[in-house]
């Protein structure tokens, strides 16, 4: 079924051992990703959707469906047997238990036909439980991008999609949000298509908790930008080699920026510890210009204090392992290890996939 679900967003020319292949990587991706502690549990206050006879009814059967909140899972799907005194409701759950829960407790299902919505905004029953639901299924079908009205909703897959080539900025470029499957390419278009269209700065937030994906999803935006820029302007041919060095640089600038600022942490291992302001400057005509990336609030304490499962800034452990002899021996750094320093000795050494050299 994921293998499926992602054809809708994979160019023709993708081979099927592409889709194969992220299965495979799925396989490897971590479980729990929904679990409770990732969601507030507290309903907004007068806010709440409470079912009453045929309103709560969704489906051709006549069942009243509903979602239960639940310790293990966060919410459990099931549909109401019997309405209880004093505004309780019993409930036959999907998982084989029933349970009792008031009426303003429970939330409204979704009819079937918006499983995996692209756009939640459209959702019949926009709650907690339905928009988990939605980014859950999406998320098993390697869909880690959904519209939620003018935001975008990604889900980190901590595995490697092949859904960032030249063939998927080919089918953003220029393409409505509606002709098109969620996407970080779509919006970064939409704000490119802005500013050469209509001649005003365009600004793209990109916001979450730790491992939510920030970093990669500002790499993807900014290698957009680079590839439209050069070769969708009238003077990228002319110009297009002296355009493809300045957008390489641009992107050349992220490793350096990640060595210095970002380290491993308990649920992420390469976290940026620093906030990140990025400024691509560009032509009336659309092409880059130059680019500035401002800096701020790095975590100086990182330097000095460790948790036993996490690492320093990256630089540390690439000088002492990947630094010729000559660099060595410029930095004192000669016969040293990692063991040797106060500020490395007391988190990990290595990190899973990622080398130092």
């Amino acid at each position: 079924m994921r293998n499926q679900s992602i054809s809708d967003l994979r160019p023709s020319g993708l081979a099927r051992s592409d889709s194969r292949r992220l299965g495979s990587a799925r396989g490897a991706s971590p479980v729990g990703t929904f679990a409770p502690k990732f969601i507030e549990q507290e309903s907004l206050d007068g806010q709440t959707d409470k079912v009453r006879g045929i309103d709560g009814e969704n489906d051709f059967s006549g069942k009243r469906y509903v979602w239960v909140k639940d310790d293990a899972k966060a919410f459990v799907r099931g549909w109401v047997v019997e309405d209880l005194p004093d505004g309780m409701l019993r409930i036959q759950c999907d998982d084989g238990s029933q349970r009792d829960a008031p009426a303003d407790g429970v939330d409204k299902v979704n009819p079937a036909k918006f499983d995996k919505a692209d756009d939640m905004a459209e959702l019949t029953h926009l709650n907690e439980a339905s928009v988990v639901h939605n980014l859950h299924q999406r998320y098993l079908a390697d869909l880690i991008y959904t519209y939620s009205g003018l935001f975008l909703v990604t889900v980190n897959p901590y595995a490697p999609l092949p859904i960032y080539g030249r063939d998927y900025v080919n089918m953003y470029k220029g393409q409505s949000r509606d002709e098109t499957k969620p996407h970080i390419f779509a919006m970064a278009d939409e704000a490119f298509r802005s500013l050469v269209d209509e001649g005003e700065n365009q600004s793209i937030l990109v916001t979450g908790e730790s491992g939510a994906g920030k970093t990669e999803n500002t790499k993807k935006v900014i290698q957009y930008l680079a590839a439209v820029a050069t070769s969708d302007t009238p003077r990228a041919k002319s110009g297009g080699r002296q355009l493809s060095n300045l957008s390489e640089q641009i992107l050349r600038a992220n490793p350096i920026l990640e060595a210095f600022g970002n380290a491993q942490t308990l649920r992420n291992n390469n976290s940026s510890r620093f906030g990140k302001f990025i400024r691509i400057k560009f032509t009336r005509s659309g092409q880059i210009a130059g680019a500035f990336i401002d800096w701020y609030l790095l975590e100086k304490s990182r330097v000095v204090k460790l948790n036993s499962h996490e690492r320093n800034y990256h630089v540390f452990y690439q000088l002492l392992q990947g630094a010729d002899r000559a660099m060595r021996r410029d930095l004192l750094l000669d016969g040293m290890e990692v063991e040797d320093f106060e500020y490395t000795r007391h988190g990990n050494d290595t990190i899973a996939g990622m080398s130092d050299v």
